[in-house]
């Protein structure tokens, strides 16, 4: 399916159209509040990705660049568990994987996980204060496991998604800093709109859309707060052509700073 990488480093990716880069270049340029990154250290990220369904190689690379244009940061990426829907990565088998990490990017797809013990393994982590953002399929996995602590760690319940399309969005939280630079209606590319079961209630939508098919007003972007952690997170984020997007790019790296604390509300 896609390019399996089974280490701690993603060293290179597909590259970008030039003007691609230059509309993401002014977009980050007239987002406001300004990022400072003066007289702080690099950002460590550890991002976790890999599963079914998506081109996660493309998907790095993409948000890696866009965030270093807005701060210094040392990525360490893991992608394993294959392509399918159904993985216990050996990470979490340390149980100080998250150790030494400003914060934890989920962007992984493994729906058919249910085991108990490893997902909180996972959940334990970030409830004792690891900032995290979560992606897209994130909110997918562990969907079969009849335990909620992965979902009240997302802030959200989703099983089921509409069918691709273009989705308009709507900030329902226009003056916090991580939408700030996105339109008052900005229009997506190709993408799922996730069906929102449950805000849960240290959840907070920053940004909506509205369903093709019900009717129905669902969160697209929002903050939780689990136990001692921030955390920020997007149902956008399936194709390749979001991952080229500007907007989608500067509200999903000014969300990763936001978790880990170099953005204010």
């Amino acid at each position: 399916m896609f390019q399996n990488i089974s280490a701690t480093a993603v060293k290179s990716g597909r590259h970008f159209p030039s003007t691609s880069l230059v509309m993401i270049g002014l977009v980050l340029a007239i987002s406001a509040p300004a990022v400072s990154a003066e007289g702080k250290k690099p950002l460590r990220i550890l991002l976790i990705t890999g599963g079914c369904c998506h081109n996660y190689t493309f998907q790095t690379q993409a948000l890696k660049e866009a965030v270093a244009k807005l701060a210094q940061a040392d990525w360490t990426v893991v992608n394993e568990g294959g392509t399918g829907t159904k993985a216990q990565i050996p990470l979490y088998e340390n149980p100080d994987w998250a150790k030494g990490f400003d914060v934890v990017v989920h962007n992984e797809c493994f729906a058919d996980t249910t085991d108990h013990e490893y997902i909180r393994k996972i959940t334990q982590a970030h409830k004792a204060g690891v900032p995290a953002v979560v992606i897209h399929c994130a909110m997918h996995t562990y969907r079969a496991t009849d335990i909620d602590d992965w979902r009240e760690f997302l802030g959200v319940t989703s099983r089921r998604h509409d069918h691709q399309g273009r989705y308009p969005v709507r900030k329902a939280e226009p003056q916090h800093s991580i939408v700030q630079g996105m339109p008052d209606l900005w229009v997506t590319p190709p993408d799922e709109l996730y069906v929102i079961e449950k805000l849960w209630p240290n959840s907070k939508a920053l940004a909506t859309s509205v369903s093709e098919q019900d009717g129905k007003t669902y969160a697209v972007a929002w903050i939780n707060q689990y136990g001692k952690a921030r955390v920020f997170g997007t149902t956008f984020g399936h194709s390749d052509d979001t991952f080229r997007d500007p907007i989608f790019l500067n509200y999903a790296s000014r969300g990763i700073l936001w978790a880990a604390g170099r953005l204010e509300d």
